[in-house]
């Protein structure tokens, strides 16, 4: 099973010497990847369906990751997610292609449409219009990234004659991990993406997806991440193994020395799984 850490840039670890010191001591233990979340703004006060109080800090994934690249040398670099439809895609596919270069080629782009309504109102995006925005978004980018030509034609988006450079060091771009559970999302992580990628799950909600991800699946098989929503030990591994899962993506305490404590046992527990 491969293993990571979600919260990366995010409360405590948005402090930069806290997110240097936790990123240096999973790369060198040997975890596989670290992940960030984005939200732009928060409803302040907090409303649902908002995850966090309005001045809970969060950075900017592509800052924080390319900050993070330059003070590691293996760990993967995970966005858990970008809020796809609320990007300008030729802008997001800049920021991506430069971070997997930056990175030396270990950026893996997860991607979902976004769900706090609020954000969506700030930033004048019709939320309704968030599932075809994201679907069109992740054509775009792949357009900029592997056509000698970039030429596209979409219902958001037209454009030709043009081009972006430098491209993505990795074959065809980042890889293009889904998130969500919903009808739409199981249908663009089956038909766009390369994984998918499941928060606070139990084993049980993760097998039923998985399920249906495999019905869905034309080519290739996708690559499975969760974020448990139970403690991480061997059992729990094994578990979600069994399910179908490649990737387990724990949650990490606030606390610096609780989460570099945490990183260690997950690295253990995989082991003896």
């Amino acid at each position: 099973m491969k293993v990571g850490f979600f919260g990366i840039g995010s409360g405590a670890s948005a402090d930069p010497s806290i997110a240097i010191n936790l990123a240096q001591h999973a790369d060198a233990a040997g975890m596989e990847s670290m992940w960030t979340g984005e939200h732009v703004v928060f409803p302040s006060p907090r409303q649902p369906p908002s995850p966090a109080e309005p001045d809970h800090p969060m950075l900017h994934p592509s800052t924080v990751l390319a900050f993070l690249a330059a003070k590691t040398t293996n760990i993967r670099l995970g966005t858990g997610i970008v809020l796809i439809a609320q990007r300008n895609p030729l802008v997001l596919a800049k920021e991506m292609a430069s971070l997997d270069v930056l990175s030396n080629g270990r950026l893996i782009l997860g991607v979902g449409a976004g769900y706090l309504h609020q954000e969506f109102a700030a930033l004048g995006i019709p939320f309704h219009e968030r599932g075809a925005r994201s679907n069109e978004y992740i054509e775009i980018m792949r357009a900029l990234w592997n056509q000698d030509q970039p030429t596209f034609a979409g219902r958001f988006y037209r454009f030709s004659d043009i081009d972006a450079q430098p491209r993505p060091i990795q074959d065809g771009g980042p890889p293009i991990v889904v998130g969500g559970t919903s009808p739409g999302a199981l249908r663009r992580a089956a038909k766009y993406g390369q994984g998918w990628y499941g928060f606070a799950m139990n084993v049980e909600q993760t097998a039923t997806v998985v399920h249906r991800l495999r019905e869905l699946e034309g080519g290739d098989r996708l690559e499975i991440s969760v974020t448990p929503s139970m403690r991480v030990d061997a059992a729990t591994i094994a578990a979600f193994r069994d399910v179908g899962v490649d990737r387990i993506i724990s949650l990490i305490p606030q606390d610096e020395s609780r989460a570099k404590q945490a990183i260690d046992v997950l690295i253990k527990e995989n082991a003896t799984a």
